[in-house]
């Protein structure tokens, strides 16, 4: 059966174009958004990257992955929060837009006895973020999960790519546009075994990560070492950098591929001190690390 999409009492109309506003971020350092519009539906997105110029547009999701530099960012922002609609339809289908929130979709589709997400427990993201950057860790992929997604391409067309078409990687998707929404194929199961598995992995979260800290998740991919993936926490740690500070900025004790940031803390502080980390690992192991972070600054492409 087809159940009504979500609803939100915000989402009645699209928010007025804001100029010089804030971008929200989970690491909470950063600068602001030259501009910045919140649409209602897909329609007023549509219409809003029609209508931005030639300037870059920047998608942003929950910010869970994402870090502004202090002078901020040009271009237009897009944020997807109020795209947050969500179908559940028959055999498994879900049908969410960019801008659901991955968390609370995990959640649900736990509860209905859906299995496919319940590995992805402590990603914290919207679902058109996770999809972009194929999220996930050790216990699953959210590209593992998906049927088909929708995509504006950057010719401005609107195509739905089934799942053979789209090149899911470590940490990547291949997706060129912007995500509109996706479908995903998931497993009628027992509510309570799903129920177990994802407090079984969220308690594995908790166990090894600063959940809590401010940070932007994961500073870094985990690299191929001798063609096998490595963890990159594991490397930092032993090149000697758990504690190590710049500015408001620190690396987890806890876990050290985490960076977090101390009241009065810079988004400078924060690409110092991960230029900082990739510089040790590189000298004591030869590996160049790569960020996952994702970082808007003045001038680069969205």
């Amino acid at each position: 059966m087809r159940s009504a999409p979500a609803t939100n009492a915000s989402r009645d109309s699209t928010r007025a174009l804001l100029r010089d506003a804030p971008i929200d971020t989970w690491i909470g350092v950063g600068g602001r958004a030259d501009a910045l519009v919140e649409p209602a539906s897909e329609a007023d997105l549509l219409r809003a990257i029609e209508q931005a110029g030639d300037g870059p547009i920047r998608i942003l999701g929950d910010g869970a992955n994402l870090l502004v530099d202090d002078d901020g960012a040009d271009g237009l922002v897009v944020a997807t929060r109020l795209l947050n609609g969500v179908e559940w339809l028959d055999g498994g289908l879900v049908r969410a837009q960019a801008g659901a929130n991955l968390p609370r979709l995990i959640t649900e589709s736990v509860r209905r006895g859906l299995a496919g997400l319940e590995g992805l427990a402590g990603v914290p993201a919207s679902l058109g973020g996770a999809v972009r950057m194929n999220a996930g860790g050790a216990f699953g992929e959210i590209g593992d999960a998906i049927h088909s997604v929708r995509v504006l391409t950057p010719a401005g067309d609107i195509r739905t790519l089934p799942r053979d078409e789209i090149p899911f990687a470590y940490r990547r998707s291949g997706i060129d546009g912007v995500v509109l929404s996706a479908d995903l194929r998931l497993t009628p199961a027992e509510p309570g075994p799903l129920r177990a598995r994802l407090k079984e992995v969220m308690a594995k979260k908790k166990a090894s990560q600063p959940l809590a800290a401010d940070s932007a998740g994961c500073a870094f991919k985990n690299p191929t070492v001798d063609g096998q993936r490595t963890g990159a926490g594991r490397l930092i740690d032993q090149a000697g950098c758990k504690g190590l500070r710049i500015g408001g900025a620190e690396v987890s004790r806890e876990h050290a591929n985490f960076i977090f940031t101390h009241d009065g803390a810079t988004a400078r502080d924060v690409l110092a001190l991960m230029d900082a980390v990739a510089e040790r690992v590189r000298e004591r192991f030869g590996v160049a690390l790569e960020r996952e972070v994702v970082v808007w600054r003045r001038g680069d492409p969205a």
